[in-house]
């Protein structure tokens, strides 16, 4: 398995790639790797000759300075996993200074909007830091593909609009979300949960199923009051939000329109800890 760390090395190997006509499959990742991940690169394996795996803690997607030292680092485990379905995968994985060349700020864009909802509300500049490492690691790699999960589904969205937009010639693929064996959607974040939380947790996919029901019969104002009800009620877990919400805008939903897709996206906290997640609903 070929681990490049300098922006050189991985383009010298990509310009022979493309001198053979073969296609490039890119999975954006910031490590802490789990099946999820491994999901996304199974996909990308089945639809392209070439795989690559990014894994960079991108500094400016973070809100806040904590949350970027605590975030889990584990690159050699991450090879090892990896290993585990392919030694064929090319894994990029370059310094801070590497990408941002000394100045580490985010390019500032404009996404029609989405950045402004859910996510936006609560995290200021993160779609910015997204879309610039995102950038970044398209003009380097320049995949034909690129895969998403469906648990950042907010921005999978922002991420086609930046394709669009900037007229960059990537297909971004979204994947299905993968769960644990609990309905808790697969996040490099829950391995520092607790047992208590864990035990805890799966009451956050529980409640999204439930709203799903909910959806045919009641309307939007209702089943945000019953799911704040549902969280007032436990203890271990603090909603921030809950929001159903147009998929293709991703505007909050005031009434029903029966020729569009809805999905409901929450936010919550255990402890300290902050998890997402999301439901198609129709």
């Amino acid at each position: 398995m070929k681990v490049f760390s300098e922006i050189e090395q991985i383009t010298s190997a990509i310009e022979a790639f493309k001198v053979q006509h073969l296609t490039i499959g890119l999975v954006p990742t910031m490590g802490a790797l789990h099946q999820g991940h491994l999901a996304l690169v199974k996909n990308a394996m089945a639809n392209n000759d070439i795989v690559i795996v990014s894994v960079f803690v991108n500094p400016t997607q973070f809100d806040k300075e904590e949350d970027l030292k605590k975030y889990p680092r584990t690159l050699d485990n991450d090879v090892l996993l990896l290993e585990s379905i392919s030694k064929d995968i090319i894994i990029f994985a370059p310094p801070v200074k590497a990408i941002y060349k000394g100045n580490t700020v985010s390019q500032i864009f404009d996404f029609d909007g989405l950045e402004f909802e859910m996510e936006g509300r609560f995290r200021h500049g993160h779609f910015d830091g997204v879309g610039t490492i995102v950038k970044k690691l398209f003009e380097i790699v320049k995949p034909d593909n690129a895969y998403f999960g469906e648990k950042d589904f907010q921005q999978l969205q922002i991420i086609k609009k930046l394709v669009s937009k900037y007229h960059i010639p990537v297909h971004v693929v979204g994947c299905k979300i993968h769960r644990e064996s609990s309905g808790l959607a697969m996040s490099s974040r829950n391995t520092r949960l607790s047992v208590t939380q864990k035990d805890e947790v799966p009451f956050i996919y529980k409640t999204l199923k439930t709203a799903k029901k909910h959806f045919g019969t009641k309307s939007a104002n209702q089943i945000t009051k019953w799911v704040t009800k549902q969280f007032e009620n436990n203890p271990l877990l603090k909603l921030e939000y809950f929001i159903i919400a147009d998929v293709d805008s991703l505007k909050e939903l005031k009434r029903k329109s029966k020729n569009k897709k809805y999905r409901a996206f929450i936010a919550v906290y255990a402890g300290e800890i902050r998890l997402i997640d999301n439901i198609a609903l129709n």
